[in-house]
């Protein structure tokens, strides 16, 4: 059986520790021979090849003098390292990429997101979900994996719904997409009614970006933009394309997106008037 991949939350561990052991001013080969390790052991450590043991964390901290706050967070991430989420019931019907993408969205503890085209996925309900579906897999896919996709689509939903606390979830929708009719009136209606409901949560914002404003700083398209819970661990923007996704972590980049998204935040309209355009576009259809 081939080896699972390092989930994500071992992924993030790694880079911690590769950053601690940097700011100490260790390279691999002094911090290694420091510890009675082989060089290679740490390189492995630092790149999530292999485990971490409770009592080998412990070391690397003290040897990297890391204050006690921090080595608390680094504690419980390492704790939480190997769990599996409910993905993993879906393995062999979503990609990779999804997948990072789905663990990424359950650890996160607050999603800024703007739709230009479609809604987000956390957005939709099961009616649109099926259409923006079908529509992306061109009618090439069998009905059953289109099924699939939107099986995993509302667990998806359905996870993140029970989540305590809650993804914080702030959303810039631009007016095309309420006006893109997807799947018909009916579907249209129904999607713009949950929209309402979703509003009502207080863990959700959502505003209406006007057409009429013109040209806006993300006129490149749909992006999100994710915020983990540890402390020093950047923000990672998510931009989805036809055929794979791309991870911006570079701060300097993700820096951009997030001025960008405070622009269409202050150019859209405000929760309240985006509410009542939600209901005439509701009426409409």
């Amino acid at each position: 059986m081939a080896e699972r991949p390092p989930t994500i939350r071992q992924r993030r561990l790694a880079a911690e520790l590769r950053h601690l052991r940097e700011l100490a001013s260790f390279n691999l080969d002094q911090a290694s021979g420091s510890l009675g390790w082989s060089k290679a052991k740490l390189s492995r450590i630092e790149t999530a090849r292999i485990g971490l043991k409770a009592a080998d964390l412990v070391r690397l901290l003290d040897l990297y003098e890391v204050p006690e706050r921090r080595r608390e967070s680094l504690t419980s991430l390492a704790r939480n390292a190997r769990q599996r989420g409910w993905w993993d019931a879906y393995a062999d019907q979503i990609h990779t990429d999804y997948a990072a993408y789905l663990e990424l969205e359950s650890a996160a503890t607050l999603l800024r997101g703007y739709s230009a085209v479609v809604l987000h996925g956390l957005l939709q309900t099961e009616e649109y979900a099926r259409e923006v579906i079908r529509s992306a897999l061109m009618r090439f896919s069998p009905p059953a994996e289109i099924d699939n996709r939107v099986e995993v689509r509302m667990a998806r939903k359905a996870a993140l719904a029970k989540r305590e606390p809650s993804l914080r979830i702030c959303s810039v929708i631009d007016e095309n997409c309420l006006r893109r009719v997807v799947g018909g009136p009916t579907v249209m209606k129904a999607q713009l009614a949950h929209l309402m409901e979703l509003a009502e949560s207080p863990s959700v914002t959502l505003q209406v970006l006007p057409h009429g404003l013109g040209a806006h700083p993300a006129g490149a398209g749909t992006f999100s933009i994710l915020q983990l819970p540890e402390l020093h661990v950047p923000d990672i923007v998510y931009i989805e394309t036809m055929t794979s996704a791309l991870y911006i972590e570079d701060p300097s980049q993700v820096h951009i997106y997030a001025t960008a998204f405070n622009h269409l935040r202050a150019e859209a309209l405000s929760p309240d008037e985006s509410l009542d355009m939600l209901a005439e576009l509701a009426e409409a259809y």
